[in-house]
């Protein structure tokens, strides 16, 4: 039998996805499963994207450019000089989804044996990605009990060797949520520019910052803004994962000459999301307040539901719409496989994606797991009465 690639072998399982067959087990036994492990809303996606999808009257659905439609590109400048990001129309290339972003950003920027650090917990992808590169993460662990607080700068520099090609942040963070500071945003700008370094910066959930503090964008930060490689989906913020729709935005010429290469090579982002998405922009403020307070009110629900959870602690949240929950388990992932195989309340059960996924560090998330408030606040209520009457019965419990 051939031998499969190493490459392969090394691939990281989804944490987010890899107990989804016994979660179908669940359902099929006839037990309703709450899905708390994605980032998959139930809000209803904007009815501009909707009904643009209902009036495509094209005869062919043809390639498009590689680098994307350019009216949605011009649609997408408007929309990121609403938030003070300066960038023209030939900065930003649209991507399948903003996984595609990141892989193409890798690929275009990291050789292999090239290093990246990132705090974690981080995006289980993240590691996928490098791994499809050739490249390596370097993580620098932040913990639950500084809230996932950036680690000290120090922590990083230590890290830099002359592999280090760049240093990736998610600002909001998945999976804990956490909303970096400027002070902190300038501590990375200052050594990114030290050091020569690509800025990858993740910011998918800009729309969805839950504090008095200003959403800073990497491309806020003076002095660095051809070194930045911003990462951005339209999945979240309009409730649309499913048209694969993201992008890429760079100032760096050459990269752009680059990640061209690799869009020309896949040939081109999906017509029917391009549309959707372009439409989906023009969508009114009013559906965009209702689905931010949607989601300050699942937030501050679930926190306070979990954090009366004998043995369960959660920092708030400051931004996205995930949380990571420590639990009186033994360990996280054999809890979750437990409460899909084993355990119901009432023919119900929970699927959480155990945090151990978004770590590098061996250890560290074993008691773990990461929320996402996706659903409305009665299905929460059932998740969390479910969990409670879930760590009482199981064998593992810790207290």
């Amino acid at each position: 039998m051939p031998k499969v690639s190493e490459r392969g072998t090394l691939m990281p399982a989804s944490p987010i996805r890899r107990l989804a067959p016994l979660a179908s087990e669940a359902k099929e036994r006839g037990i309703n499963v709450f899905y708390l492990n994605i980032g998959q809303p139930d809000l209803p996606t904007p009815p501009e994207g909707l009904e643009a999808l209902r009036r495509i009257d094209r005869t062919v659905l043809e390639y498009s450019p590689s680098d994307g439609l350019l009216s949605l590109r011009c649609k997408l400048k408007e929309y990121y000089h609403r938030f003070n990001i300066d960038v023209d129309v030939d900065d930003i290339i649209v991507t399948a989804g903003g996984s595609e972003a990141v892989l193409f950003a890798f690929l275009a920027c990291l050789d292999p044996g090239d290093e990246i650090i990132v705090p974690e917990p981080a995006y289980a992808n993240y590691m996928a990605f490098a791994i499809s590169a050739g490249a390596k993460i370097i993580t620098v662990p932040s913990t639950i009990d500084d809230g996932f607080s950036l680690p000290p700068v120090e922590k990083f520099e230590e890290l830099i060797t002359p592999r280090t090609k760049g240093i990736l942040i998610c600002n909001p963070n998945n999976p804990t949520g956490y909303l970096y500071t400027m002070k902190e945003m300038l501590q990375i700008r200052d050594l990114v520019k030290k050091y020569d370094l690509f800025l990858f910066s993740d910011e998918v959930y800009r729309e969805f910052c839950y504090t008095g503090a200003p959403y800073i964008s990497a491309f806020h930060l003076p002095g660095v803004e051809e070194q930045v490689v911003l990462i951005d989906s339209v999945s979240k913020r309009y409730n649309e994962c499913g048209i694969r729709i993201g992008a890429l935005i760079t100032k760096h010429p050459e990269l752009k000459k680059n990640i061209m290469k690799f869009c020309q090579a896949r040939l081109s982002p999906p017509l029917l999301g391009q549309i959707v998405a372009e439409a989906s922009i023009d969508t009114s403020p009013g559906y965009m307040l209702e689905t931010y307070n949607e989601y300050v009110e699942r937030r501050k629900f679930l926190i306070d539901q979990l954090n009366k959870i004998p043995g369960c602690y959660t920092p708030i949240p400051m931004g996205a719409f995930y949380t990571v929950v420590k639990l009186p388990v033994d360990d996280a992932d054999r809890f979750c496989e437990w409460c899909l195989r084993d355990f119901n309340l009432n023919g119900d059960t929970i699927f959480m994606a155990p945090a151990s996924g978004f770590y590098t560090s061996s250890g560290m998330g074993h008691d773990e797991v990461r929320m996402a408030y996706v659903l409305k606040k009665e299905d929460l209520a059932r998740a969390m009465k479910v969990l409670a009457a879930a760590l009482q019965a199981y064998p593992g419990r810790t207290i």
